[in-house]
């Protein structure tokens, strides 16, 4: 595991956050889930977001993956300002640049996990039997690879949570964004998880994660900390027990203030 400084090096982040905000509601009910976050993500970088409930993890995943617009800033993936995108150009970067872990899984009831996995790949183009034979790679790389004709309706939330992370993980998506992926799976499995997502970083891929545990934090390179929609706080991973110190520091310090 390592890290580099996004700021000190030439290299175009995978995704660029820039000054991002996100309001909802007018007048007295405006809420602001978010209030000017700057964030770049790097080719290689495996980056934790944690906080309290209601802090802005969510809403900044679903921004970074244009699932959402925020009210000022913009989100550039690979260079590309999604903001500025029609609506058929914003789903095919989605759908080829970025991999979506949702934590109620979105997955097709009517297709089988081969047949959610490999959908994007032959909304791309690809032959259905190419596409197969990567869904295949994928489930196998989860170790799943009995899941490939089953659906979901017949599966565990674990296994439909395995069957989502291989659908954001298959082709080549240089942008990995989950949502607590861990959650709905026992530890050695979640574990398990985990390790795949730190080897696509480490092949060269980029990957954010919401996640609450600082154990699963721990695999990340950077763990940013968000509070309130502020991004409070910003430390390089290191092991479990320093981050929930830094967690708990952290957490105190902004509630004295």
């Amino acid at each position: 595991m390592s890290y580099t400084d996004p700021t000190s090096t030439g290299v175009r982040p995978v995704l660029h956050l820039d000054g991002i905000s996100r309001v909802h509601g007018q007048g007295a009910a405006e809420v602001h889930a978010l209030r000017q976050i700057d964030l770049r993500v790097n080719p290689g970088e495996f980056v934790a977001v944690m906080g309290p409930s209601g802090s802005g993890k969510s809403t900044l995943l679903t921004l970074a993956g244009g699932l959402d617009t925020p009210t000022s800033g913009q989100v550039l993936v690979e260079g590309v300002a999604l903001g500025g995108l029609s609506r058929k150009r914003l789903a095919e970067v989605r759908r080829r640049s970025v991999g979506y872990v949702f934590q109620d899984y979105n997955l097709i009831p009517a297709l089988t996990a081969a047949e959610n996995i490999s959908l994007p790949r032959e909304l791309d183009g690809l032959s259905a039997r190419a596409a197969r034979r990567e869904a295949l790679a994928a489930l196998e790389e989860l170790g799943i690879p009995e899941l490939a004709d089953r659906f979901p309706d017949d599966m565990s939330g674990g296994q439909q949570q395995r069957v989502a992370i291989a659908r954001a993980l298959i082709g080549d998506r240089r942008l990995v964004l989950a949502d607590e992926p861990t959650g709905a799976l026992d530890s050695t499995t979640g574990e398990a998880v985990l390790a795949v997502l730190r080897a696509r970083c480490d092949a060269g891929a980029a990957a954010m994660m919401v996640t609450h545990e600082a154990r699963h934090a721990a695999w990340a390179d950077r763990v940013v900390f968000l509070r309130d929609g502020r991004m409070v706080d910003e430390s390089i991973s290191q092991d479990a027990g320093s981050l929930l110190v830094s967690a708990a520091t952290n957490a105190k310090r902004q509630g004295e203030e």
